[in-house]
């Protein structure tokens, strides 16, 4: 039987039938030899990491936030929420962040849209960041940006009802404040990420945080890594 290639697309479109999209896969950019275990973090701004984290406010409205930590000291470096967040808004807080410290020598992501986008990798080009992508599924593998998620979440956001994004923003900066200034961190000796960055001096680039083998006799907010 013979049938009209038009009529049967108008018959299509009339009863609101669509055809099957297929969706490119895309190329997986990571592997594990980039994972926080297999190249590790040696000196303050060696290694920054980043992710995002999904919320949402008391009306059901989606936050989106987005963290960055220094693997080394522990520091939030920046800890920011949007309704939504591009490639652009990426570039925006690493540029913002680069003008306050200084570009580091590497950032560990997982292979997400906003981190492998062009814009993104044409920054990191021009100062010649070296992007390491995890391997794809292996959240693990980018372990301090989870470590730091998971906590902001416990700590805070999962606690917090949000009744819109300028006081998610607020209480947030709050939350990075606390972060970095009281909440002590077994992994840097029990202190805070700004007592530990501030005891860096010239020869920080071969300095090690200090392994502790007991809590010491001070009162602890938090020993978390």
């Amino acid at each position: 039987m013979q049938i009209n290639k038009k009529r049967v697309q108008r018959l299509w479109r009339e009863e609101g039938l669509r055809n099957p999209f297929r969706k490119r896969r895309k190329r997986a950019r990571g592997h594990s030899q980039n994972s926080c275990t297999m190249k590790k973090t040696e000196h303050k701004n060696h290694v920054w990491c980043w992710d995002f984290t999904m919320d949402e406010t008391a009306n059901g409205r989606r936050l989106k936030w987005f963290s960055v930590v220094d693997e080394f000291t522990r520091e939030c470096l920046a800890l920011e929420v949007e309704r939504r967040m591009t490639a652009r808004d990426v570039v925006a807080i690493l540029t913002w962040l680069e003008a306050r410290r200084g570009a580091p020598g590497a950032i560990r992501s997982d292979n997400g849209p906003e981190f492998i986008a062009r814009a993104v990798q044409r920054w990191l080009a021009a100062r010649n960041v070296g992007p390491l992508y995890i391997a794809p599924g292996s959240p693990w593998e980018n372990g301090y940006s989870e470590s730091f998620n998971s906590r902001m979440k416990a700590e805070f956001a999962d606690r917090e009802v949000f009744g819109s994004l300028v006081e998610a923003k607020v209480l947030g900066a709050e939350y990075k404040r606390y972060w970095n200034q009281e909440r002590l961190h077994s992994g840097i000796g029990y202190k805070t990420p700004a007592e530990f960055a501030a005891e860096l001096g010239p020869d920080s680039a071969t300095l090690r945080p200090p392994q502790v083998r007991s809590t010491p006799q001070r009162t602890l907010i938090s020993t978390g890594t």
